[in-house]
């Protein structure tokens, strides 16, 4: 191996404003061929796995790996800005936009796989031609299709309003394991439940506001990476799927 190759690696990360890992990690996690592939595919492979590792891991990032001061989460303090880019990863999103019986639904059917649809155009059986109806049947299908695609069309821009109005409220954990809470201030297209997974990566930019403690969040200074901690994804949603229940069970005796 090159001795260069973890330093190339680790300059093309920081180019793509990613965590920077360790050179020691990077060599751990170089596939076991020889030769090795070129460096591009080999900046890929280090990416996908580093999103999908806990960043608390001891000796994953290059050290002094960045994290939050240790005022962040003091609520006597009305605002500090980020002094520097810091790598956190999602361990929970809560849509506080929508009622906790409605956050039930919504996460019964991702466990269902039923959280993102296309839109659907259901057409009518057609009538046997021997009834001599072909235009009629043709004309009522045409007209039932196109209500279906209507409503179909209706209820996707439905819920893209909502999801656009919405605001979320993650838990984010830096690499030495402090944990604090951010909420939207400005819409991020890719927040939002079922859409931001458990351990998803992200970069709080430096200058990013933090008031009483929590994180503000908007586009400008907060970068969604991807990735996810596989085990920690059906874990978190059959709690949070428990914990609502309970909640909505509670509201209601």
């Amino acid at each position: 191996m090159s001795l260069g190759l973890p330093t190339q690696i680790r300059s093309s990360l920081q180019a793509q404003a990613f965590p920077i890992p360790s050179s020691a990690w990077i060599e751990s996690a170089l596939p076991n061929r020889n030769p090795l592939p070129p460096l591009p595919a080999l900046v890929a492979t280090i990416k996908t796995r580093l999103l999908a590792v806990d960043l608390t891991t001891p000796g994953l990032l290059e050290a002094p790996a960045p994290a939050f001061p240790a005022n962040l989460v003091n609520p006597e303090v009305t605002e500090i800005k980020l002094a520097e880019d810091i790598p956190v990863q999602v361990l929970d999103v809560e849509n506080l936009s929508r009622s906790k019986w409605e956050q039930v639904e919504e996460l019964e059917a991702i466990a269902r796989g039923e959280q993102t649809k296309g839109r659907e155009i259901v057409r009518l059986p057609i009538r046997n031609a021997a009834d001599g109806d072909d235009d009629e049947d043709g004309a009522g299908e045409d007209t039932a299709a196109g209500r279906s695609s209507g409503s179909a069309a209706a209820s996707a821009a439905a819920a893209a309003r909502a999801n656009a109005n919405a605001t979320h409220r993650l838990v984010l954990q830096d690499c030495q394991g402090q944990k604090v809470h951010g909420v939207e201030l400005k819409r991020i297209e890719r927040v939002g439940v079922g859409v931001l997974n458990i351990g998803e990566k992200m970069m709080l930019r430096r200058g990013a506001t933090v008031a009483r403690g929590v994180v503000l969040l908007e586009p400008a200074t907060c970068a969604v990476l991807g990735g996810k901690v596989e085990a920690w994804q059906r874990a978190w949603l059959d709690s949070r799927l428990a914990r609502l229940k309970e909640a909505v069970g509670a509201d209601a005796a």
